[in-house]
């Protein structure tokens, strides 16, 4: 993003870290937050949502930390945790439900994998309680992607619609791109 936080990139009029946290929030689940540290200007753009807060002082080390932490500090009796990328600025609040509606309609805990319309996999991804301490044991920049891998038999894929599941903005062409393709905001 040269120099610039992707996570505050303006959508709608918000921070886009804070329209994630909204989204989330309206699914009615715990939200919590991963960021550097509580005085991060991300901790402010999330000033006043009822959102746990975490801090993550090794990020540098990669993705993994984030979800070790995360993982770590979440409230006891949790039957499952999403884990939604927070520069996907095209998911909303029934795609998260939609997850959260596959892993409680089935009889034993499977993974959901949101996926694009036309079947491509993406984000988020919601995992059931007993990969906790799998994720709790990542390493490096992949993501829970070996979690993913380990967990594909018992794994459900929830197409979204579009490619919501898989429009993720790192550059600031992305941005600009994604912005030049939406229609335009009426108040």
């Amino acid at each position: 993003m040269r120099g610039r936080d992707k996570l505050l990139e303006p959508v709608d009029g918000r921070p886009m870290l804070r329209r994630q946290a909204e989204t989330a929030l309206h699914s009615g689940a715990h939200v919590c937050v991963t960021l550097p540290d509580h005085d991060h200007p991300r901790a402010q753009a999330l000033a006043g949502l009822a959102v746990q807060l975490v801090a993550v002082p090794d990020a540098h080390l990669g993705m993994s930390a984030s979800l070790r932490r995360g993982i770590a500090l979440m409230p006891r009796g949790m039957a499952a945790v999403m884990i939604l990328p927070a520069d996907m600025p095209d998911l909303q609040t029934p795609d998260l439900t939609a997850l959260i509606d596959g892993f409680r309609a089935t009889p034993f805990a499977t993974l959901q994998q949101a996926t694009a319309a036309d079947g491509t996999p993406g984000h988020p991804v919601l995992f059931p309680a007993d990969c906790f301490a799998a994720l709790g044991q990542l390493t490096g920049d992949r993501g829970a992607r070996p979690v993913l891998e380990a967990n594909r038999h018992r794994l459900r894929l929830v197409a979204l619609e579009d490619n919501r599941a898989l429009t993720d903005l790192d550059t600031p062409e992305a941005w600009q791109a994604w912005r030049a393709a939406r229609p335009v905001e009426t108040v």
